[in-house]
Protein backbone atom coordinates (compact mmCIF):
# COMPACT_ATOMS: atom_id res chain seq x y z
CA UNK A 1 0.00 0.00 0.00
CA UNK A 2 1.22 3.50 -0.83
CA UNK A 3 1.22 6.32 1.73
CA UNK A 4 2.00 9.11 -0.73
CA UNK A 5 3.59 9.85 -4.09
CA UNK A 6 5.84 12.84 -4.54
CA UNK A 7 7.12 13.89 -7.90
CA UNK A 8 6.82 15.97 -11.02
CA UNK A 9 3.34 16.47 -12.47
CA UNK A 10 3.58 15.61 -16.17
CA UNK A 11 -0.12 15.76 -17.07
CA UNK A 12 -3.17 17.06 -15.29
CA UNK A 13 -6.85 17.79 -15.65
CA UNK A 14 -9.52 18.37 -12.99
CA UNK A 15 -10.12 14.64 -12.55
CA UNK A 16 -6.70 13.02 -12.99
CA UNK A 17 -2.96 13.72 -12.83
CA UNK A 18 0.12 11.82 -13.88
CA UNK A 19 2.94 12.01 -11.34
CA UNK A 20 6.48 11.08 -12.41
CA UNK A 21 8.23 9.41 -9.48
CA UNK A 22 11.72 8.23 -10.36
CA UNK A 23 10.92 7.75 -14.02
CA UNK A 24 7.63 5.93 -13.45
CA UNK A 25 4.42 7.78 -14.26
CA UNK A 26 1.53 7.08 -11.89
CA UNK A 27 -1.97 7.96 -13.04
CA UNK A 28 -3.82 9.28 -10.01
CA UNK A 29 -7.52 10.17 -9.80
CA UNK A 30 -8.14 13.37 -7.87
CA UNK A 31 -11.04 15.48 -6.63
CA UNK A 32 -11.60 19.03 -7.81
CA UNK A 33 -10.60 20.15 -4.32
CA UNK A 34 -7.16 18.58 -4.78
CA UNK A 35 -6.92 19.96 -8.31
CA UNK A 36 -7.39 23.53 -7.05
CA UNK A 37 -4.48 23.02 -4.65
CA UNK A 38 -2.00 21.54 -7.15
CA UNK A 39 -3.03 23.03 -10.51
CA UNK A 40 -0.22 25.60 -10.68
CA UNK A 41 2.52 23.38 -9.30
CA UNK A 42 5.23 21.50 -11.19
CA UNK A 43 5.74 19.07 -8.29
CA UNK A 44 3.33 17.73 -5.73
CA UNK A 45 2.94 15.27 -2.90
CA UNK A 46 -0.32 13.35 -3.08
CA UNK A 47 -1.58 11.19 -0.24
CA UNK A 48 -2.65 7.94 -1.90
CA UNK A 49 -5.48 5.45 -1.56
CA UNK A 50 -5.19 2.35 -3.74
CA UNK A 51 -8.52 0.81 -4.72
CA UNK A 52 -8.16 -2.87 -5.60
CA UNK A 53 -10.82 -4.51 -7.70
CA UNK A 54 -10.88 -7.75 -9.62
CA UNK A 55 -10.34 -5.94 -12.91
CA UNK A 56 -8.39 -2.82 -11.90
CA UNK A 57 -5.94 -1.18 -9.52
CA UNK A 58 -6.81 2.50 -9.20
CA UNK A 59 -4.97 5.23 -7.33
CA UNK A 60 -6.79 8.14 -5.71
CA UNK A 61 -4.72 11.11 -4.58
CA UNK A 62 -5.32 13.93 -2.13
CA UNK A 63 -3.47 17.20 -1.58
CA UNK A 64 -3.61 16.80 2.18
CA UNK A 65 -3.94 13.96 4.64
CA UNK A 66 -7.22 15.20 6.13
CA UNK A 67 -8.97 15.00 2.76
CA UNK A 68 -7.73 11.41 2.44
CA UNK A 69 -9.04 10.61 5.92
CA UNK A 70 -12.45 12.03 5.00
CA UNK A 71 -12.40 9.99 1.77
CA UNK A 72 -11.68 6.83 3.80
CA UNK A 73 -14.59 7.63 6.11
CA UNK A 74 -16.89 8.15 3.11
CA UNK A 75 -15.99 4.83 1.48
CA UNK A 76 -16.55 3.02 4.78
CA UNK A 77 -20.28 3.68 4.36
CA UNK A 78 -22.27 0.98 2.59
CA UNK A 79 -23.20 2.07 -0.93
CA UNK A 80 -20.40 4.63 -1.26
CA UNK A 81 -17.50 3.52 -3.43
CA UNK A 82 -14.27 5.27 -4.24
CA UNK A 83 -15.61 7.04 -7.33
CA UNK A 84 -18.73 8.20 -5.49
CA UNK A 85 -16.57 9.54 -2.65
CA UNK A 86 -14.44 11.40 -5.19
CA UNK A 87 -17.58 12.93 -6.74
CA UNK A 88 -18.70 14.03 -3.25
CA UNK A 89 -15.34 15.75 -2.68
CA UNK A 90 -15.51 17.27 -6.17
CA UNK A 91 -19.01 18.67 -5.66
CA UNK A 92 -18.68 19.78 -2.03
CA UNK A 93 -15.53 20.89 -0.27
CA UNK A 94 -14.27 18.70 2.59
CA UNK A 95 -15.38 21.47 4.98
CA UNK A 96 -18.87 21.62 3.48
CA UNK A 97 -19.12 17.82 3.50
CA UNK A 98 -18.22 17.66 7.20
CA UNK A 99 -20.67 20.47 8.01
CA UNK A 100 -23.48 18.75 6.11
CA UNK A 101 -22.86 15.49 7.95
CA UNK A 102 -22.63 17.14 11.38
CA UNK A 103 -25.75 19.25 10.72
CA UNK A 104 -27.70 16.27 9.36
CA UNK A 105 -28.20 18.17 6.09
CA UNK A 106 -29.32 15.31 3.83
CA UNK A 107 -30.52 17.76 1.19
CA UNK A 108 -27.04 19.21 0.70
CA UNK A 109 -25.52 15.74 0.50
CA UNK A 110 -28.20 14.73 -2.02
CA UNK A 111 -27.07 17.60 -4.27
CA UNK A 112 -24.18 15.30 -5.23
CA UNK A 113 -24.82 13.26 -8.36
CA UNK A 114 -25.50 9.62 -7.47
CA UNK A 115 -26.45 10.24 -3.84
CA UNK A 116 -30.07 9.55 -2.98
CA UNK A 117 -31.94 10.14 0.25
CA UNK A 118 -31.11 6.76 1.79
CA UNK A 119 -27.39 7.06 1.07
CA UNK A 120 -27.35 10.64 2.37
CA UNK A 121 -29.06 9.54 5.58
CA UNK A 122 -26.67 6.59 5.92
CA UNK A 123 -23.69 8.94 5.54
CA UNK A 124 -25.08 11.16 8.29
CA UNK A 125 -25.88 8.31 10.69
CA UNK A 126 -22.63 6.40 10.13
CA UNK A 127 -20.24 9.35 10.09
CA UNK A 128 -21.72 12.00 12.40
CA UNK A 129 -19.61 10.82 15.36
CA UNK A 130 -16.48 10.22 13.25
CA UNK A 131 -15.96 13.20 10.93
CA UNK A 132 -15.43 15.69 13.74
CA UNK A 133 -12.27 13.82 14.73
CA UNK A 134 -10.60 14.19 11.32
CA UNK A 135 -9.49 17.79 11.86
CA UNK A 136 -11.46 19.44 9.07
CA UNK A 137 -13.29 22.57 10.16
CA UNK A 138 -17.03 22.28 9.53
CA UNK A 139 -17.68 25.38 7.45
CA UNK A 140 -19.06 26.25 4.07
CA UNK A 141 -22.40 27.52 2.99
CA UNK A 142 -22.05 26.72 -0.67
CA UNK A 143 -19.76 25.51 -3.38
CA UNK A 144 -16.08 25.65 -2.61
CA UNK A 145 -14.81 25.79 -6.12
CA UNK A 146 -12.89 28.92 -7.02
CA UNK A 147 -13.15 30.23 -10.55
CA UNK A 148 -10.55 28.97 -13.01
CA UNK A 149 -9.92 30.14 -16.54
CA UNK A 150 -10.02 26.66 -18.16
CA UNK A 151 -11.57 25.59 -21.44
CA UNK A 152 -14.77 23.68 -22.19
CA UNK A 153 -12.70 20.70 -23.40
CA UNK A 154 -11.16 20.26 -19.98
CA UNK A 155 -14.57 20.17 -18.28
CA UNK A 156 -15.86 17.60 -20.77
CA UNK A 157 -12.71 15.48 -20.37
CA UNK A 158 -12.98 15.56 -16.58
CA UNK A 159 -16.65 14.53 -16.59
CA UNK A 160 -16.01 11.73 -19.08
CA UNK A 161 -13.15 10.54 -16.84
CA UNK A 162 -15.64 10.42 -13.96
CA UNK A 163 -17.63 7.91 -16.02
CA UNK A 164 -20.36 9.98 -17.68
CA UNK A 165 -21.30 9.52 -21.34
CA UNK A 166 -19.56 12.04 -23.59
CA UNK A 167 -22.69 12.91 -25.57
CA UNK A 168 -24.69 13.67 -22.41
CA UNK A 169 -21.81 15.65 -20.93
CA UNK A 170 -21.35 17.77 -24.05
CA UNK A 171 -25.07 18.53 -24.24
CA UNK A 172 -25.20 19.73 -20.63
CA UNK A 173 -21.92 21.66 -20.83
CA UNK A 174 -23.04 23.41 -24.01
CA UNK A 175 -26.38 24.31 -22.41
CA UNK A 176 -24.58 25.78 -19.39
CA UNK A 177 -22.22 27.77 -21.58
CA UNK A 178 -25.12 29.09 -23.64
CA UNK A 179 -26.56 30.63 -20.46
CA UNK A 180 -23.22 31.82 -19.05
CA UNK A 181 -20.46 31.97 -21.70
CA UNK A 182 -17.81 33.14 -19.23
CA UNK A 183 -18.38 30.21 -16.84
CA UNK A 184 -15.12 28.69 -15.63
CA UNK A 185 -14.16 25.00 -15.91
CA UNK A 186 -14.76 24.02 -12.32
CA UNK A 187 -18.12 25.79 -12.25
CA UNK A 188 -19.09 23.95 -15.42
CA UNK A 189 -18.11 20.64 -13.82
CA UNK A 190 -19.95 21.39 -10.59
CA UNK A 191 -23.16 22.40 -12.36
CA UNK A 192 -22.90 19.45 -14.73
CA UNK A 193 -22.52 17.00 -11.84
CA UNK A 194 -25.86 18.20 -10.49
CA UNK A 195 -27.54 17.77 -13.87
CA UNK A 196 -26.11 14.43 -15.02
Amino acid sequence: MYAYLEGRITEQNPACVTVDCGGVGYEVNISLHTYTKIKDKERARLWIYQAVREDALTLFGFADKTEKELFLQLISVSGVGANTARVILSTLSPETTVKAILDGDAKRIQSVKGIGLKTAQRLIVDLRDKVGKIGIEATGDGPFLPALSEERQEAVAALVTLGFAKAAVEKIVDALLAKAPDMKTEDIIKQSLRML
